[in-house]
C-alpha cells in the first residue's frame, strides 16, 4: 500500500510541472516573499532552520571540493545565509547574497575574511553582466521558481567560461506522506482533491533543464532527510516556520477542521515513526553544472578508439592479487 501511495503522490506532483510547454505561473512570488518575511521576523526563527542549515553546509562542502579560488560568486536565494555563513574568504574573494526577503538577508553573518554583500532581488529576475561570475550557488530556493529554464539560462549567461553552478532544491518525493494523507482525507470528507502541498521538480527534469540551459559535465544526485514529528500538526507548524508553506496560486485558503483531523489520523496510521509520532520525508536534489569552455575535457571523436570491443575481456582481465 505504501509504495502505491508514494507513486501516486509523485505522479500528482509531476502533473503540475512540465517544462516543454510555455511558462505557466504556478507559484505566487508575492506570497512567498511574505512567508519568508514573516518567518524571518520570528524570535525563534533559528529553530526552523535545521533542514536548510544542513543542506547549506553540504553545499558549502561541495564548493571546497573544487580546488580553486573563486573571485566573484553569487548565493542565489541565500535566505539567512545557509551557504554564505559557511563560505571562507580563502575560497571566495567576493560574494553577493541575493534573496526575495530583505529581512532574511539582513540576518546573514558571513565568516571572518569573507567579503560579502546583500542584494534584495527576486530570484526569477536574476540578472548579472555576462561572463562576470565564476560561481553561482543556490540552496533550497529554486523549487519556488516558476520558470526554471529561464533562470538556468540567466545563470549560465552570467557565468564565465568554466564557471560552475552548484545547487540543491526539494525533489518530487518531498512530503509525499503529507500529500497522501491530505488527499485521502479530503477525498473522504469532501469528495474531491485540492493541492495542499506545492508541486516539486522531478530529478529526471533537472538534468534536462540544466542541459537546455547550456551547462555541461553535469553531476546530479539525491538524498533523503527523514524527520520525526509528534503529529501532522507539528510538521505543518514547522513548514510555516521554514517559510515552506504552500504558495501555489490554486492553493486552498482554508482546510476544514474535520479534514485536518482525518488527515492526522490517516498520517499516523500510514506513516508511523518507530516509538511514537510520524515521519516526514524531504528529498533533496543536488546538482553541479559547468559552463562550457575549450579547456574542459572533451569526449573522444567517433572512431578514435584503439581497442576493439571484442578484445574488451582481455583488456579488463582482473589482476591476480596475492592474498
Amino acid at each position: 500500500m505504501l509504495p502505491m501511495m508514494r507513486k501516486a503522490a509523485q505522479a500528482g506532483t509531476a502533473l503540475h510541472r512540465h517544462y516543454c510547454t510555455p511558462t505557466v505561473h504556478i507559484f505566487d512570488r508575492n506570497v512567498k516573499r511574505l512567508q519568508r518575511e514573516r518567518a524571518a521576523k520570528r524570535e525563534d526563527v533559528e529553530l526552523y532552520d535545521y533542514i536548510k542549515e544542513e543542506v547549506g553546509y553540504r553545499l558549502a562542502d561541495r564548493i571546497f571540493d573544487i580546488k580553486r579560488q573563486f573571485t566573484n560568486a553569487v548565493d542565489l536565494g541565500a535566505g539567512r545565509g545557509y551557504v554564505t555563513n559557511h563560505v571562507l574568504g580563502e575560497t571566495v574573494q567576493k560574494l553577493t547574497a541575493i534573496d526575495l526577503s530583505p529581512t532574511m538577508l539582513s540576518q546573514i553573518k558571513g565568516t571572518p575574511g569573507l567579503d560579502f554583500s546583500v542584494q534584495p532581488m527576486d530570484e526569477e529576475q536574476f540578472q548579472f553582466d555576462a561572463d562576470s561570475l565564476d560561481l553561482v550557488v543556490s540552496s533550497m530556493s529554486m523549487h519556488w521558481i516558476n520558470d526554471l529554464p529561464a533562470c538556468f539560462r540567466a545563470v549560465n549567461r552570467a557565468l564565465k567560461p568554466d564557471g560552475v553552478f552548484i545547487g540543491a532544491m526539494f525533489g518530487g518525493d518531498t512530503l509525499y506522506e503529507l500529500r497522501s494523507a491530505l488527499q485521502l482525507a479530503e477525498q473522504e470528507r469532501r469528495g474531491g482533491l485540492a493541492p495542499h502541498v506545492s508541486p516539486f521538480v522531478q530529478i529526471r527534469d533537472v538534468g534536462m533543464l540544466l542541459n537546455r540551459g547550456g551547462f555541461t559535465m553535469l553531476t546530479i544526485d539525491t538524498d533523503e532527510l527523514v524527520v520525526g514529528y509528534p503529529s501532522i500538526f507539528e510538521l505543518m507548524y514547522d513548514l510555516k516556520g521554514m517559510a515552506e508553506s504552500n504558495a501555489a496560486f490554486n492553493r486552498p485558503l482554508h482546510v476544514g477542521r474535520d479534514t485536518l483531523m482525518a488527515a492526522a489520523a490517516i498520517y499516523q496510521d500510514m506513516y508511523p515513526r518507530k516509538g511514537e509520532g510520524v515521519s516526514a520525508t524531504f528529498q533533496i536534489i543536488f546538482f553541479v553544472g559547468w559552463k562550457p569552455c575549450a579547456s574542459q575535457p572533451q569526449p573522444a571523436e567517433r572512431g578514435s578508439g584503439t581497442v576493439s570491443l571484442k578484445e574488451l575481456g582481455k583488456v579488463m582481465t582482473p589482476s591476480k592479487c596475492k592474498k
